[in-house]
């Protein structure tokens, strides 16, 4: 189980913390001719191979590494600018099927030369996860939906609050449940709420409003169900 957890924060860090918007789209415009595709093989199987934290495991990184190219490969070639939602999902499924292939495959328990608690594993990747994966992942899913507010050439927010707004809260979310204290949880929807019911009203724009709701209760819900599976998971290591 923990050797799944660290290929999935390797996977986690090299497909959305370390690979900017530049890299994508210059594979989405080369695809196998971009240089970038390369670096993104090179990264996950580096990042595999350290994480696993076994110089035996080396084979099984590269194997991660080439079947991660392949999907990126197919996914590339074969999305267009309608499909892209889908073949986003497709793409993340057969990366974690693959990840979960390997560990199955891989039957060596791995030495941790990279000494780090396995509480400490479980958590890093849960925080992670709902950060900007998460942010990618909502986005992604509600893209079939993009309504416009009649003030939206008055918007004055600031850059990118929306999507720093979603993390913070999920990783309110994610605390509070921890904790044990998940009446909290309802006291942060409701501020949410109450703060965005004037911009809502003020649009006077229903598609808006379930674009944002959609939106805020996927949030939660990932959040929610990450922590659940967090707290499950570090209950079964005591």
């Amino acid at each position: 189980m923990i050797l799944f957890i660290k290929l999935l924060l390797a996977h986690l860090l090299g497909d959305f913390i370390w690979q900017p918007n530049s890299w994508v789209a210059d594979k989405e415009a080369k695809k196998h001719k971009s240089i970038y595709l390369y670096f993104h093989i090179l990264l996950h199987g580096v990042l595999a191979a350290i994480l696993a934290g076994e110089i035996r495991f080396i084979p099984y990184a590269i194997l991660i590494a080439v079947t991660h190219g392949i999907v990126d490969l197919i996914k590339l070639n074969f999305q267009k600018t309608k499909t892209k939602r889908t073949w986003f999902i497709i793409d993340q499924i057969l990366h974690v099927l693959i990840l979960a292939g390997i560990v199955l495959l891989y039957k060596d328990e791995p030495i941790h030369f990279l000494w780090i608690n396995n509480q400490i594993w479980i958590l890093i990747t849960g925080i992670l996860l709902i950060t900007k994966p998460t942010s990618i992942f909502i986005k992604t899913i509600i893209s079939i939906w993009n309504p416009e507010s009649q003030n939206s050439h008055n918007d004055n927010s600031l850059a990118a609050a929306g999507n720093y707004i979603g993390i913070l809260e999920r990783l309110f979310v994610f605390c509070f449940i921890l904790t044990g204290h998940f009446e909290a949880i309802g006291f942060l929807l409701a501020a949410k709420s109450i703060f965005r019911f004037g911009d809502l009203k003020e649009a006077k724009d229903r598609k808006l409003t379930e674009y944002v709701l959609i939106g805020t209760l996927i949030s939660f819900g990932t959040a929610i169900i990450a922590a659940l599976i967090v707290q499950a998971l570090l209950l079964q290591l005591l």
